[in-house]
């Protein structure tokens, strides 16, 4: 795709915007949830349900109209589901039922379900080759940047100057504006212009269940993704009522993790165009099993100080998300599947890591206490560690084969 590097810094910088918006309309309902629990008569498996049914509607939502958008376009699908999440983003702060909440964040998982999916094909397709693995590195850090840091910040203070209900109307604004400019300035790619005019059968879809990487990248996403939200549900809850710490403190450390998420985010991807993927899941593997530990220790509350530093410097979950859900995916399958690669591997991780994790952890927590979700986190990173011995490297593949694939698809 010929564009000029003025025009490609442009779309890069406005998909990472885009993918970070997204991020934060979806977890600001888990920062938020010690504000809103008195008012929606909500407790740990209510938030955990909530999470969960964003994560089914999301999951479905992702494969099928990823799929789609491998046939019709990218913009047909990307720029409906921008305006669509952003509109129920404001409708969650005027819900008056645990019941109503849990319907519009349902159908806030499906509209946000094909923004993954196409977000990461677009940022995989305009990329060159060489720079795969840092333009995907950087856009999905952005759900850390923005959907990990700021979102814990931003909302908490809000919720706790001007109410939970306004930080969800402050949260759908920039979605609005985002999808105005990816409509301006974000073309449909030329190559999938001439793709989309070849007839991809159900047994082109379905070609991507024989190759093994992507059995291996739907069980690495589903640890990681279990990771993602049994910390990023219950950590606000376990930092105040187990820790004894304030609403904002749990803001702070999980806005320091955050950030940390956004640099390692792009650092290991881009590390892992050198190294290989499977060196660089083994190590951010690691990484987010010490965070939960460092979590789980007590003492480390005295200084809050330090523990922000080490949820800072082990945050690594958003490269292994690059590497699992985008990167390794479409490096195995042909890249006319690209957004159904992604979308499998997505759904896979929304269904077990989103869903039913969040809601087996709350359940859980309820009955043994809310450690019981971090202890489930570390099983995730276990996962993560050994889909990486096992997976077959493909970072090491030129662009010609990886056109080649296209080609023969």
């Amino acid at each position: 795709m010929e564009r000029s590097d003025g025009r490609s810094k442009l779309v890069l910088l406005l998909l990472f915007l885009t993918w970070g918006t997204v991020f934060l309309d979806r977890m600001s309902q888990l920062y938020l949830a010690p504000y809103m629990i008195g008012d929606l008569h909500l407790d740990s498996t209510k938030v955990g349900n909530l999470a969960a049914i964003t994560g089914i509607c999301w999951a479905i939502s992702t494969l099928l109209l990823g799929a789609l958008s491998d046939r019709i376009g990218r913009r047909k699908v990307l720029l409906p589901s921008i305006f669509a999440f952003s509109l129920l983003s404001w409708l969650s702060g005027v819900v008056q039922s645990y019941e109503q909440m849990l319907l519009v964040r349902g159908l806030l998982g499906i509209a946000e379900g094909p923004c993954f999916s196409v977000i990461m094909a677009l940022t995989e397709e305009t990329a060159e080759p060489q720079h795969r693995g840092r333009n995907v590195g950087i856009v999905v850090s952005a759900a850390s940047l923005i959907g990990l840091a700021v979102a814990p910040v931003l909302t908490t203070q809000v919720a706790a100057h001007a109410g939970w209900r306004t930080a969800f109307f402050v949260a759908g604004v920039p979605g609005i504006m985002l999808g105005l400019l990816i409509w301006k300035f974000v073309p449909e790619p030329e190559r999938k212009t001439r793709i989309e005019k070849e007839h991809l059968t159900l047994g082109d879809y379905l070609s991507i269940l024989t190759y093994r990487n992507m059995w291996l990248c739907c069980f690495g996403a589903i640890g990681v993704i279990c990771w993602l939200f049994e910390v990023n549900v219950f950590a606000p809850l376990y930092i105040t009522q187990v820790a004894g710490q304030s609403g904002t403190t749990a803001g702070f450390l999980l806005g320091a993790a955050g950030l940390g998420a956004f640099l390692l985010g792009i650092l290991f991807p881009t590390l892992s165009d050198r190294i290989g993927r499977k060196a660089a899941l083994l190590i951010m593997s690691v990484l987010i099993a010490l965070l939960v530990l460092a979590m789980l220790t007590q003492s480390l509350y005295a200084n809050l100080w330090l523990l922000a530093g080490i949820f800072f410097l082990t945050n690594a979950q958003q490269g292994i998300v690059a590497l699992l859900m985008v990167l390794v995916p479409t490096e195995t399958v042909p890249a006319r599947l690209g957004a159904t690669a992604i979308g499998m591997a997505t759904m896979a991780a929304e269904i077990v890591g989103a869903t039913a994790a969040p809601a087996i952890g709350g359940a859980l927590a309820q009955q043994f206490g809310l450690s019981v979700p971090l202890y489930m986190a570390l099983g995730g990173a276990a996962v993560v560690f050994l889909v990486g011995l096992l997976m077959k490297e493909t970072a090491r593949r030129t662009s010609g084969a990886h056109e080649a694939g296209s080609s023969m698809a």
